[in-house]
């Protein structure tokens, strides 16, 4: 095993460097997993562009990535040496697992949780991480390292529909046609939604979903969704008047899911939430969802690797993190061991 490996830090906003560091040593129950893929997700590129999400700053440097797949090369004292050479999607996260939230079953609620690339946890834009044997989740060889990576945003789409109550004949609709919008979108398909109507600007993005979960594409600027009268509104945009039009386009006792991360606060029509008794909840990562999402790519009922449209080497990161300003691009990955 080696004793150092390649790091790509986030210095400061807008400062990205590659440096070498010492990898990770193992705690009993953990395992040393070689990082194949990491997708790059939105909270990576605002950390980048702004240096904070709300109340995590970036005070020292910061290994970003949090969607990440690989293969066991270590393994600590208490797990079973047979795990090594197992290839696995990585749960970037650590609950305390004895608090009420843990005990209850929802320790993305946990307090104290260390989560990779918030602050001052480090993520996987890096040859090697550290993570405990349960939440290192073996994969069939059908599965590749980029759609292993990607189950953890697919994750946030099968918690969200999971919250949604979506179900065999539901009626869903789904704001913004981005990599999540789209995840939500085929997640709900896979759900038994039988008609998934989907909203953006871009004519690309409507396009691409179309092809990959959505039954109907509309444009927000000129299709109005009011009246809808679905089952199911589930917010991936973040834009105020996105969450505004969704509601008002939900049937009454119907469901409202907000995942798009916009301003911190967003008038609501509460009168339309009330006398129609909306149920309105957000979401906050996932919790035990990585069987689940391993099943719905590894069956064929979600498609992540059609999402891919750019890859990166390790010392290519902040191209990585600035492709999203490319026409077409969906998804970028990064390889830190190439």
């Amino acid at each position: 095993m080696p004793t150092q490996m390649k790091a790509s830090f986030l210095n400061k906003q807008s400062e990205v460097a590659v440096v070498m560091l010492p990898v990770p040593v193992l705690e009993a129950d953990q395992v040393l997993v070689r990082v194949a893929a990491v997708g790059v997700c939105g909270s990576d590129v605002h950390y980048y562009q702004h240096g904070r999400i709300g109340p995590y700053v970036v005070n020292h440097p910061l290994i970003l990535g949090h969607e990440l797949s690989g293969r066991i090369t270590a393994v600590g004292s208490a797990v079973d040496s047979a795990r090594v050479g197992q290839r696995v999607a990585v749960e970037p996260q650590r609950p305390c697992r004895v608090c009420e939230q843990c005990k209850a079953g929802r320790y993305n609620l946990c307090p104290d949780i260390e989560f990779f690339a918030t602050p001052p946890i480090d993520g996987a834009f890096c040859e090697y991480v550290a993570i405990q044997s349960d939440f290192a989740h073996s994969i069939p060889d059908s599965i590749s390292d980029e759609a292993a990576a990607l189950i953890e945003p697919l994750s946030v789409g099968i918690w969200a529909c999971k919250r949604a109550g979506v179900a065999l004949g539901s009626r869903v609709l789904i704001a913004g046609a981005g990599p999540i919008g789209v995840i939500v979108a085929q997640t709900a398909k896979a759900f038994g939604a039988s008609t998934v109507y989907i909203t953006d600007v871009s004519d690309d993005r409507r396009a691409f979903a179309l092809g990959h979960g959505a039954d109907v594409a509309l444009d927000p600027r000129v299709d109005s969704v009011e009246g809808l009268e679905v089952d199911v509104f589930i917010d991936a945009s973040g834009v105020a008047a996105a969450v505004q039009a969704g509601i008002k386009a939900v049937r009454p006792a119907g469901r409202v899911i907000l995942v798009g991360m916009g301003n911190d606060t967003v008038e609501l029509p509460v009168s339309w939430i009330q006398n129609r008794e909306i149920w309105l909840s957000g979401v906050f990562r996932y919790a035990n969802t990585w069987p689940l999402g391993i099943e719905l790519v590894g069956s064929g009922k979600v498609d992540l690797d059609v999402l891919v449209t750019g890859r990166y080497g390790l010392e290519q990161a902040e191209e990585a993190l600035n492709s999203g300003k490319l026409s077409g691009e969906m998804k970028a990955i990064v390889y830190p061991g190439r």
